[in-house]
């Protein structure tokens, strides 16, 4: 079965790094209805993180968000894979690009169970109609 690329929309915060942060900013979701295809966070600077949201339903994120206060950047997009786990599968959508001289801004991949794998891939938005291409988003 071939991979599964889609062009997807992203937001971000930031806050605190502290415990219980992503927890408050999942459950403010999660009381809005809000489903996420994949969720991402990483230390950004002394004591801060960046999170990154991938909603399925960007309006419903968006009216959650507003709704209990939390500060998002304005939507930006990514690509959304998923497929057959097999090995090299992510070293075969790199090379893609690759050969096409798109440079990946971040990747993010992991095993799903049951012979599946999914990742987030961000590259700059100068590169996303190309990558799309490359990738038959």
């Amino acid at each position: 079965m071939a991979d599964h690329v889609r062009l997807v929309s992203y937001f971000y915060t930031h806050c605190a790094d502290t415990p219980g942060e992503a927890l408050r900013l999942l459950t403010a979701l999660k009381e809005g209805g809000v489903n996420l295809l994949a969720f991402s966070a990483f230390p950004d600077g002394m004591n801060r993180c960046q999170v990154d949201f991938i909603p399925e339903d960007s309006d419903l994120f968006l009216k959650a968000a507003h709704k209990s206060g939390l500060t998002v950047s304005d939507q930006k997009q990514c690509f959304f894979i998923s497929g057959t786990d097999r090995i090299g599968a992510v070293a075969d959508t790199l090379k893609r690009l690759a050969d096409a001289k798109i440079n990946v801004t971040a990747m993010d991949a992991v095993c799903a169970g049951g012979g599946r794998y999914g990742a987030i891939l961000w590259v700059k938005p100068a590169a996303l109609a190309a990558a799309s291409t490359i990738l038959g988003a």
